[in-house]
């Protein structure tokens, strides 16, 4: 008997077109904002892998990681642990998540670096020879703008589709980077795209049930990718119309729902990779701009949250559904992974204490505090129908009502601290540094190496031994 593949796609797929691109980038062609863009991802990633060192699940990893043990090719961050180079993007991936602290894409809602990061400084150390920081620069690029790009062109909502984009869309930018970093021609490329698609995963359960493996995730994605290239490079062949295909990712995963002139559009102009926003707070990102209208309202003459009888938190659809349902589990949440999706817990967090930061979510004692508790019982997550129309897509604006018996005080906030409207300044980025040092185990006062050593990652030689070096700066080895 003979078989026959379903007949190719019209126009090249996707896969084609990208694996074209991500072989051929070179860092001289890069944008300076590009580049500034990426730069800022490494410095934000690696250190909030540092704050995940000590977390719930990230630990209980790197022992079994240990455990293991096997070949020597790549680093375990922040230790002196060396294991194959999959596993350490797995390990390093799931500290880089495990706080939530992480970057996000405000449209895409993705968060690129926890997956290309990691894969990338696996694959420069575990390369035969060493890795410019140029050419790792390139890699990465390439690797988080696929990331970027496929969830600004994906249509169908992140809780409708039943995927949590930032492993899914992942699995592939963190394999095109790491092509790209080992120096696989453009068939290899492709072929390690293909790979990775039989591998590729994440839905959205973990988050409904407050599961640890919602930190681990976008560690799949990079252990995954370092896999798939090395499988490339060993010659094994993967299916070629992995995105547009009959069976592609586009109508398997995505319903078709994808806008493809977003896709294809100023590749290699446009960098949807430099729109990141990032986090002020360590929880999911929908939390964010509640938290910034409680912060106002708390500020305001005449407001104690001791007085409050109802809170009302009006979003999208896909906010509520993220961070509001089901309403008993997030007004009670029970584990870490619950409080970092309760809005009710964030917005009570910011009410009491005046701020909230990783201290309210490194230890499930905080969520004991029965002045917490009793506010965030309080809250009550629902949907704005023209906030919905406008921004249902994108990360959600907040509309908070909190009563009191005397008034009901009011804010409405659009867009959270850290995004690209309200960016961060120079100072705000040594906090967060200081603070995952902190959570991390670390001293804080390393935060200037640090920095020295990430600004000079570019004109590096072999930027390896640079993360080596960090790792053995941060540890104090």
């Amino acid at each position: 008997m003979t078989l026959h593949a379903d007949a190719p796609p019209a126009t090249e797929d996707f896969a084609q077109t990208y694996a074209g691109f991500a072989s051929s980038l070179e860092f001289g062609g890069l944008p300076e904002s590009v580049v500034a863009a990426a730069t800022a991802n490494i410095r934000d990633t690696l250190a909030c892998s540092i704050a995940g060192f000590t977390a719930e699940g990230a630990v209980e990893v790197r022992e079994l990681v240990a455990d293991w043990g096997g070949k020597p090719e790549a680093q375990v961050l922040w230790t002196g642990l060396r294991v194959p180079a999959p596993t350490a993007a797995w390990i390093n991936g799931v500290m880089a998540h495990a706080r939530d602290y992480d970057d996000v894409h405000e449209k895409a809602i993705v968060h690129a670096g926890v997956s290309n990061v990691p894969a990338a400084i696996a694959a420069a150390d575990a390369a035969a020879r060493p890795v410019t920081g140029r050419d790792f620069y390139a890699g990465l690029v390439a690797g988080m703008e696929l990331t970027t790009r496929m969830g600004a062109a994906t249509t169908v909502g992140v809780v409708e589709s039943g995927f949590i984009y930032t492993s899914l869309f992942g699995y592939f930018g963190a394999t095109a980077g790491a092509s790209r970093i080992l120096g696989l021609p453009e068939e290899e490329t492709r072929n390690a795209l293909g790979i990775v698609y039989s591998q590729a995963a994440g839905g959205h359960q973990v988050t409904r049930d407050g599961a640890w493996t919602k930190r681990m995730q976008p560690g799949f994605a990079a252990r995954a990718a370092l896999t798939s290239v090395a499988m490339a490079r060993r010659g094994v062949y993967g299916p070629r119309h992995i995105f547009e295909g009959p069976d592609g990712l586009w109508r398997i995963y995505l319903r078709d729902e994808l806008d493809a002139d977003v896709l294809r559009t100023d590749l290699g102009t446009r960098f949807h990779m430099a729109d990141l926003s990032y986090k002020p707070y360590p929880s999911c990102r929908f939390n964010h701009t509640a938290i910034d209208a409680a912060l106002e309202i708390r500020g305001e003459p005449g407001f104690d949250w001791r007085d409050v009888t109802a809170i009302r938190a009006y979003q999208t659809v896909a906010g509520r559904e993220a961070c509001g349902t089901p309403v008993e589990m997030r007004q009670n949440p029970r584990t870490l992974p619950q409080a970092q999706f309760s809005i009710c817990y964030n917005i009570a967090c910011a009410l009491v204490n005046g701020e909230v930061g990783v201290a309210d979510f490194a230890d499930p004692a905080a969520l004991s505090r029965p002045d917490i508790a009793a506010v965030a019982r309080l809250v009550l997550p629902l949907v704005d129908d023209g906030i919905e129309r406008e921004w249902g897509r994108s990360v959600s604006p907040t509309r908070l009502e909190v009563e009191t018996p005397e008034k009901v005080f009011t804010a409405r906030v659009d867009f959270a601290k850290g995004s690209l409207v309200r960016p961060f300044t120079p100072r705000d980025v040594r906090r967060k540094l200081e603070d995952c040092l902190s959570f991390g185990g670390f001293d804080r006062s390393r935060a200037g190496v640090f920095d020295e050593i990430v600004e000079g990652l570019i004109d590096s030689a072999d930027v390896a031994a640079e993360f080596r070096r960090l790792s053995a700066e941060i540890a104090g080895r």
